[in-house]
């Protein structure tokens, strides 16, 4: 396991503790498809976002081991993981504060919230100032079938801040519903509890760290 670089600016944990409890999910699950939107332009900024580091997923290692059954499973039914994103430091969300500030700054609203002001995202819960993911145990992820390594359709793209991605959302297909209740099934049978806006948000429920929003960076 490699050593990863900590600067904190809210914990209650030590050095140790974190190299014992946090894992690169791209070395422990390496059948994982991952496709980390905030370390590339992908996403609803349109800039790499600050603490992200390409290729380095990190999860708490209780999260992860929880992960590794769940993609096991899916496996067995022909698909694999997505990872959108996973940790994410506190100063990324920090970043997305900063963003939503600059309401002349929509270069990729059309594509992500063509529907919804800026001014209003943090307000609508559809980005958090304090957020799940800075604990370590939460992942944004899809389904992508092995036989074709496609995405399969789950009704919105990742990172749509509307109605259409949430999970009550009925103007969907048939398909559509089949698809987002297949990945919510699987994932609240071992242990991950849903976000009713995305349907691509998870946490796992015995969250290590469920009072603590962590700083950190990986070492590339």
């Amino acid at each position: 396991m490699k050593f990863f670089k900590f600067i904190f600016l809210f914990t209650i944990t030590s050095f140790s503790q974190l190299n014992d409890n946090f894992v690169d999910l791209k070395e422990f699950i390496p059948t994982l498809v991952i496709d980390l939107k905030y370390a590339s332009n992908d996403n609803f900024v349109g800039a790499v976002i600050d603490g992200y580091v390409p290729s380095k997923p990190l999860l708490t290692k209780e999260a992860a081991l929880a992960l590794k059954n769940i993609q096991l499973a899916f496996n067995s039914l022909g698909y694999t993981l997505k990872i959108y994103d996973a940790y994410r430091p506190q100063r990324s969300v920090n970043y997305f504060l900063k963003w939503s500030k600059d309401l002349l700054d929509t270069i990729n609203k059309f594509s992500y919230y063509p529907n919804i002001s800026k001014s209003i995202l943090f307000k609508e819960g559809y980005i958090a100032s304090n957020s799940s993911h800075s604990r370590g145990s939460t992942v944004d992820i899809t389904l992508v079938e092995l036989s074709t390594g496609k995405e399969i359709d789950m009704g919105s793209s990742y990172d749509f801040f509307g109605l259409e991605s949430s999970h009550d959302f009925e103007n969907i297909s048939t398909t559509q519903k089949k698809n987002r209740k297949l990945l919510l099934n699987i994932m609240t049978k071992n242990g991950f509890s849903s976000y009713s806006k995305e349907w691509w948000h998870y946490t796992f429920i015995e969250e290590p760290f469920p009072a603590t929003y962590f700083d950190f960076i990986p070492i590339p």
